[in-house]
């Protein structure tokens, strides 16, 4: 993925980017975006989202991985930037999981975090 040094970017892994590309597929919806959000909530203050779109608002980014494309609305992107999006499948399941460098603590299960 290319981004200029100034502007924020998140990164998808290529396993992120082949589970999007499958789903997409599974739905019979090749346009289909990952969107990403971040809200106030959960336990440690801020909580992820993952949602699935075929559009991009006016105030979104996108990224693109493998022709794969995530979509990130402006307010998010804040708190994600420099953040990888993967997808992991272990013991406790299968999931997109964010490895976001500006938190600095996050619950066990990883699906929210504060700053």
């Amino acid at each position: 993925m290319t981004t200029d040094n100034q502007d924020p970017f998140i990164s998808l892994s290529s396993s992120a980017a082949k589970r999007v590309a499958w789903l997409a597929e599974q739905e019979g919806k090749p346009d289909l975006m990952l969107r990403i959000t971040v809200s106030g909530g959960g336990c440690s203050g801020f909580q992820y989202g993952f949602s699935f779109d075929s559009s991009v608002n006016e105030d979104d980014k996108t990224f693109q991985k493998d022709g794969t494309k995530a979509v990130i609305d402006e307010m998010s992107l804040d708190l994600l930037n420099g953040s990888e999006i993967d997808f992991v499948e272990d013991l406790m399941g299968a999931s997109f999981r964010i490895t976001n460098p500006n938190a600095t603590a996050s619950c066990g299960c990883g699906t929210s975090f504060a700053i």
